[in-house]
């Protein structure tokens, strides 16, 4: 996300012979609690252009341009939207989940700005600060994190899964892990000398080598996927699909980096 908006506020800046900031703030992401938020963020970030006189109903807002809305209702298809994640929460047919979504969205106007859909912590994770104060009263703790829109439990486990992921890449760092000990590891795998993983070209077997290399140096290690594209002379995207891609290989394949 840094590299798409800082591309577009210099080409923005240069078109319009401007300089300085473009966007108010940092992109922020936020951790969701499917089962609780999903679906209220869903409507309430979609209904951002309505609340903003940006649109003028509901039929404006289908064909809107920059809201997934009218993706999620047929209105106005995006090709690389996934509509089906979210549809599925209302019905298995497509079209008794369109209206109920539509319906589900409506009956959101009236509750106009929601501050605790604002990003994670406790107070919005809980509902706000009179939620907070009664859970004190009652001397139920709750963890927050400002990352995390979620309640307490939720936010445990993702911490608790984050730090265990933290602990791991310094373990195999202490127990001599490196680049190239992945690169010797995913050379036994394939039957190719480690030095043929770093090459170019789009030979499958060559491919495969690499989706193994950048998911386990990403996800175990911690390689930034910036350090393999300069490595690997591929662009970031590339090494993005290259890491999913290997996710994928290994959950098939039940592969283990530690098989040495």
């Amino acid at each position: 996300m840094k590299r798409l908006l800082t591309g577009y506020a210099i080409h923005y800046n240069r078109t319009h012979n401007r300089c300085g900031h473009l966007f108010q703030n940092r992109y922020k992401s936020i951790l969701c609690q499917e089962d609780t938020y999903l679906l209220e963020l869903v409507r309430y970030i979609h209904l951002n252009p309505l609340r903003a006189k940006l649109v003028s109903d509901m039929k404006a807002l289908n064909k809107y341009a920059y809201c997934g809305h009218g993706a999620l209702t047929g209105k106005s298809p995006i090709n690389w939207q996934n509509t089906e994640y979210i549809l599925r929460f209302f019905d298995g047919k497509l079209s008794t989940a369109r209206r109920r979504y539509r319906d589900f969205v409506k009956k959101g106007i009236a509750d106009g700005k929601k501050e605790e859909l604002a990003g994670g912590g406790l107070i919005r994770s809980a509902g706000g600060w009179s939620v907070v104060k009664s859970l004190r009263k009652t001397g139920a703790l709750q963890k927050g994190d400002e990352r995390i829109l979620g309640d307490g439990d939720f936010v445990e486990s993702v911490l608790s899964r984050a730090k265990e992921a933290f602990e791991e890449k310094y373990r195999l760092k202490a127990e001599g892990y490196n680049i190239e000990k992945i690169a010797e590891r995913v050379a036994e795998i394939v039957g190719m000398p480690p030095s043929e993983i770093w090459r170019k070209g789009k030979k499958p077997e060559l491919v495969f080598a690499r989706d193994l290399l950048c998911y386990w140096a990403t996800m175990r290690l911690g390689t930034t996927q910036a350090w393999l594209s300069r490595k690997l002379g591929l662009s970031q995207p590339a090494i993005s699909l290259s890491v999913d891609r290997g996710r994928q290989i290994i959950e098939k394949k039940k592969y283990s980096l530690e098989n040495l």
